[in-house]
């Protein structure tokens, strides 16, 4: 499976994405955070660049929680900044063709909805 090139947006959100987790180490080790999140300092670096722009949930979750942060805290600063996008700031539905958000990228297939 071939994977799509990160938009604009992805890129900018996951350079906020490091530039937070950067601040909220403060003057700890990335070795240390790294290693207290049971992550290569590797990992963490290429987050802290953004050069993983996307990294999985459970890989933030985990670095959010040894940085003491919530993750609300963390989508709050990660999200479209205010007054972009769909004019709410909340970033719902973003790439999935239901309006807000970034508009849908076309290459991209709509995401299925499970019936519950």
């Amino acid at each position: 499976m071939v994977r799509l090139p990160l938009t604009p947006a992805e890129l900018e959100r996951g350079q906020r994405l490091g530039a937070l987790l950067r601040r909220a180490r403060g003057d700890r080790s990335m070795l240390q955070v790294a290693l207290d999140a049971g992550l290569s300092p590797e990992t963490l670096r290429k987050i802290e660049s953004g050069r993983v722009a996307t990294p999985a949930f459970p890989t933030i979750a985990v670095i959010a929680d040894v940085l003491g942060l919530s993750l609300d805290e963390v989508w709050a600063q990660v999200r479209l900044p205010e007054g972009e996008g769909d004019g709410e700031g909340e970033g719902e539905g973003e790439g999935d063709g239901e309006g807000g958000g970034e508009p849908a990228d076309p290459r991209r297939r709509p995401r299925q909805r499970l019936a519950s």
